[in-house]
Parts: C-alpha cells; structure tokens; sequence
C-alpha cells in the first residue's frame, strides 16, 4: 500500500465518490463516515465544537485502486477522527475488513516519518470494532503507548420484520404501555398523523420545525448555538440529497407535536435526535411517533433500531441492548 497525506479542502472534496464507495465496502459503515457528513462538519468543525484544525486524512492506495482511509485532522499535537467528539456518535477507519490489518499496519509505519503529532485519540469507536486490538497490537510492536477506555452505553435493537414479535421481545408491561398509547391516540378525537418528510420543497421547513421542537428542551435549547444549528442542518440536507434521512414527525390537528432526526442508513435506522412540543404530552407523542417509527422499520425490512449513545429511560423501555463506544488513546514515545 502507498500512503499520502491529504490536508486540503480541495483534496477532501475530490474524495467524495470513492470515499463513499470505499465505505459502503468497509468494516465500519456508518452514516457519521460519509464524505457529505464529515464535509458539512469540517465546514463549521463540529457547530464550534472545536477551534482550529488542520485537515490530516491519511489514504491508501494499492495500484492505484484506494483501499484505506484515516479520516483524521489534527488539533495540535493530537490527531483525533473527523467528526469528533460530540455530534458524531459512531467513527472509525474506512477500510474493508481483508485489509484492515495490513492498513493500520501501514499507517503507523506511515505516521511513525510524520513530525507534527504526538498521539493519537480515537474517539467514539464501537467496542466490537476490530481496528481496536490492531490498534493495541502495533501500538505495542512500536513500544507506543496504548490505553483504551469505556465511554457511554449506546443501545440498539435487533429487528426481524415482525412489529408484533418485536412487542412480544420486550417487557410485557412496556409492550401494553407502547400499545395503549398508540391505540389512544389513533381513537383521540383530535386528528392525529404521522409522516416521513419526503418532499425537497419543504425540506427546509421542517428541518427549522425539528429545530424548534428540540428548543423546548432547555439542554438542548443551550446545545443549539447559532453555530450548532447551521452545522445540523447542513448535515441534514446532506443527508436528504444522498438519500439517507429520515426525518418524522406526529401531528396534532396539524401542529407538530413531535420529531424524530433519524438516518435511514445501511439498512439501519440510527436514532439522532428528537423533540417534542408539552402542550401534546397528554397523547405521549413521542412515545407514538416512536412506536410507528419502529412499526415502519420492521415493515420495511431494516435489521436494526439504533439508539445510539446515551443512557436516556425510554431506550430501555422499548427494548435496547448495551453496546459501548470506547476511546483508544496511543502515544508516541
């Protein structure tokens, strides 16, 4: 494998179609690894999550063909995973899993030449992921230092394509509660519906109808800078024009009384964010847009529901199983 180092937004951009191509191939295919996602968040570097930073995207090529991609930047002495650290829940390296050894392999070798970096911190990786023990193995044939630490629970759900057998798996008195709320609001005497925004024209006005649903959350009416908002709607428009949003929403007599931000990616839906308006708390709207979210995702055949991180009550009440998201910190003596 050749290795170069890209730190230009002009060779970030160019990248796009065999980014994407090499990722829909790889060991770690998440929606927070697409070239339009980490695009729209370089552009703002995470909603101002960061300060400065320096593009340092590491690719492999082998006959010309790209076969890895470390999608890093450098803030300081640090190299850290495009995206990090707090809107992106799942990173990674791109690389299909016959090459993930010989990459990181390389890569290290690679970056050992490299002056400017003192360690590498690797964020938000799946505690599963199979570059974590590569990562520890060559950190170790290197007398680097390695240290690899737990950081927040991030459920998910398996799914089978059967909403019933679904409701069956759970708790039996969460199954009754999810049931009962459903059935209650399809019987209120108000109207009640839901949708999937599907319609480029109105994109724009339910991406600021999601935003201000968030709002009213006091947490995430702070988390919503000027900055924050920008970068969220561009990474929602970006993933409207490639295909991989999922942005839904419960109404009340035509008011929106809650949102769900998810992506419909890789055959997953991955929870991102939601919100909800109190005057409707009395039809539990989001317990309902939840319910017909996962409804529509077993009808449609997606195999899992991912919550993401966080240890919020009602992922555990609709069922999801722990997994953890790890840092991996290596440092170079």
């Amino acid at each position: 494998m050749n290795y170069t180092l890209l730190n230009t937004l002009e060779d970030f951009k160019k990248l796009a179609p065999a980014w994407n191509k090499l990722l829909a191939e790889s060991v770690s295919n998440f929606p927070f690894l697409r070239h339009e996602y980490l695009l729209a968040w370089w552009d703002s570097l995470g909603g101002g999550e960061w300060d400065t930073g320096e593009l340092a995207i590491v690719i492999a090529r082998r006959d010309n063909q790209l076969v890895g991609i470390a999608p890093l930047f450098s803030n300081g002495s640090n190299l850290l995973f495009l995206g990090s650290i707090e809107i992106s829940d799942f990173l990674d390296f791109i690389v299909r899993a016959e090459d993930l050894e010989e990459f990181i392999h390389g890569l290290f070798d690679f970056l050992a030449s490299e002056k400017n970096w003192g360690s590498l911190d690797l964020q938000n990786l799946i505690e599963d992921s199979p570059s974590l023990p590569i990562l520890a193995e060559e950190a170790k044939l290197r007398n680097w230092e390695f240290a690899q630490e737990r950081l927040q629970p991030a459920p998910y759900l398996q799914l089978n394509g059967d909403f019933d057998a679904y409701l069956a798996s759970i708790k039996k008195k969460q199954r009754h509660e999810i049931r009962r709320k459903m059935r209650r609001a399809a019987t209120d005497e108000r109207k009640v519906s839901w949708y999937i925004v599907d319609d480029p024209e109105k994109l724009d006005k339910n991406i600021e109808a999601c935003c201000q649903l968030m709002a009213q959350d006091p947490a995430k009416q702070t988390f919503l800078t000027g900055l924050m908002k920008s970068q969220m709607k561009a990474a929602i428009r970006a993933a409207f024009d490639a295909g991989w949003l999922q942005l839904a929403f419960l109404e009340v007599d035509g008011e929106k009384a809650a949102g769900y931000l998810n992506f419909d990616y890789n055959n997953r839906i991955w929870v991102y964010n939601s919100g909800l308006d109190m005057r409707f708390r009395d039809l539990s709207p989001g317990w309902v847009l939840l319910g017909h979210l996962l409804q529509w995702a077993n009808e449609n055949h997606r195999t899992e529901f991912d919550f993401m991180r966080g240890d919020e009550p009602y992922k555990y009440k609709f069922g999801g199983v722990d997994r953890f998201v790890v840092r991996a910190r290596v440092v170079r003596r």
